[in-house]
C-alpha cells in the first residue's frame, strides 16, 4: 500500500483530499502546515506528497524545493493541489519542482489518475 503525504491547511479541504485518497486504497498522513510537513519529512519517506502552496509559516512552493533538494526526499513525486489556478501559477510550481500540478476546485478523478500515474513502477 502506498503512502501519501497530504499538506493542506483547511480542514474541509484536508477531509475531502483524504477521504478520496483512502477511498483508493493509500495510507494518508497529515501535515497541516509546510513547516509540520518539514518535520514528518524528517522520519518519514512517503510515496507521494499532495502539496497546497497557500498555507500559514511556510507555503507549498519552499516546501517542494525543500523536497526537491533534499538527497532523502528528492525523488519522492509531488503533485501541488491549489486554488492558484492562473497559467503563471501551474508555470511556477513546476519550476519549483513539482512533478504535477492540479488547480482546485478538481474532479476526483484527476487526482486519483495523476497520482496513480506518478506511482506507477
Amino acid at each position: 500500500m502506498s503512502e501519501v503525504l497530504l499538506v493542506e491547511d483547511s480542514p474541509v479541504q484536508r477531509e475531502m483530499i483524504s477521504g478520496i485518497l483512502k477511498d483508493n486504497g493509500w495510507k494518508v498522513t497529515i501535515a497541516c502546515d509546510g513547516v509540520e510537513a518539514l518535520e514528518q519529512l524528517k522520519t518519514f519517506n512517503p510515496d507521494l506528497v499532495v502539496l497546497d502552496i497557500v498555507m500559514p509559516r511556510m507555503n507549498g512552493y519552499e516546501v517542494c524545493r525543500w523536497i526537491k533538494s533534499n538527497p532523502g526526499t528528492k525523488n519522492v513525486p509531488v503533485v501541488m493541489c491549489s486554488s492558484k489556478g492562473e497559467e503563471f501559477d501551474r508555470y511556477w510550481g513546476m519550476r519549483q519542482g513539482a512533478d504535477a500540478y492540479i488547480a482546485k476546485p478538481f474532479q476526483p478523478v484527476e487526482l486519483v489518475g495523476t497520482i496513480k500515474q506518478l506511482l506507477r513502477p
